[in-house]
């Protein structure tokens, strides 16, 4: 694996354990439309308080499996993947409450860097 794939595979899962962990309660100039939380902001997109738990545990799982993949490289690719989609939902959010397009640049973001890390573990099996 090349250092660029391990870089954007650590950029990635750490910056998701930060958003979904850390700052989870905290407000951010990112959140969608008005919201101050995680929660808040699937309340503003129009979803079910179970799939803010259903969506935070397929990233932070997504993100600890990046990680377990510095010694398992089967997990990257999966997880880059479910990672890639899961921002991709994440714009498609930001776009139906029609926030301005800074608030999804960390998804935007993310969903490149993901595309990147599925790019990086196929060339370099």
């Amino acid at each position: 694996m090349s250092y660029i794939t391990i870089f954007l595979q650590l950029f990635v899962a750490f910056g998701l354990l930060n958003v979904w962990l850390i700052r989870c309660n905290k407000k951010t100039t990112y959140r969608g439309s008005n919201a101050c939380s995680l929660k808040d902001e699937f309340t503003a997109y129009g979803l079910p308080l179970w799939s803010f738990y259903v969506i935070g545990f397929i990233k932070i799982s997504s993100a600890i499996s990046l990680l377990l993949g510095l010694w398992k490289p089967f997990l990257v690719f999966p997880s880059a993947l479910i990672i890639s989609l899961m921002m991709v939902g994440a714009l498609c959010m930001h776009i139906k409450v029609r926030d301005p397009v800074k608030k999804s640049l960390p998804a935007l973001i993310m969903l490149f860097c993901s595309i990147g890390i599925c790019l990086g573990s196929f060339y370099h099996r």
